[in-house]
């Protein structure tokens, strides 16, 4: 049987990247709003189109929302369900997954995000005739992104859902 020590060590890994991606989007929007950096990035289109979106608020949000508070409410979860369930998390190494997937695919967003739009940015204006033929790069590397964190999101929810549906009690009074 698990105890509750061993989920907890899972568990740390969703805190510590919580606070870590609230630390990067927040120094994200620190640095966007200086006069240079903002000046640049409203030249691009920042935040209603064009390569600046992608940089705010694309890249700014998500990793205060995904890498912050997504990963927070994931642990915050995997903490709260055998509080409230009784039985224990169906399967720590779905924890494990879920947390490496989300991870790789929140980390791997903002940097897409910020190269594509720092690279677009300068080509809007140095040579924009050459936008298109980044751009075309763009799509499957996030496709790859965006699957990563899908898979991550479904072990999150096949977890909760088989803890839930789980037959068996676990011994929470350690």
């Amino acid at each position: 049987m698990m105890s509750t020590d061993i989920l907890h060590r899972h568990l740390l890994k969703f805190l510590l990247l919580s606070a870590f991606s609230f630390f990067i989007g927040t120094v994200h929007g620190a640095l966007q709003v200086m006069p240079p950096i903002r000046a640049w990035l409203d030249s691009i289109g920042s935040p209603y189109g064009g390569p600046g979106h992608m940089i705010d608020p694309l890249a700014h949000a998500h990793m205060n929302l995904v890498g912050g508070v997504v990963l927070l409410a994931m642990g915050v979860t995997f903490y709260l369900l055998p509080i409230f369930t009784g039985k224990k998390i169906y399967s720590i190494r779905l924890v494990d997954h879920t947390f490496w997937w989300v991870s790789m695919g929140v980390y791997s967003f903002y940097i897409i995000q910020m190269v594509f739009g720092i690279w677009e940015g300068l080509l809007m204006h140095s040579a924009p005739e050459q936008i298109s033929a980044a751009h075309r790069f763009y799509g499957p590397v996030m496709a790859i992104s965006g699957s990563t964190m899908l898979v991550g999101f479904c072990t999150y929810l096949a977890n909760v859902l088989l803890t839930i549906t789980a037959s068996s009690k676990a011994d929470i009074s350690a």
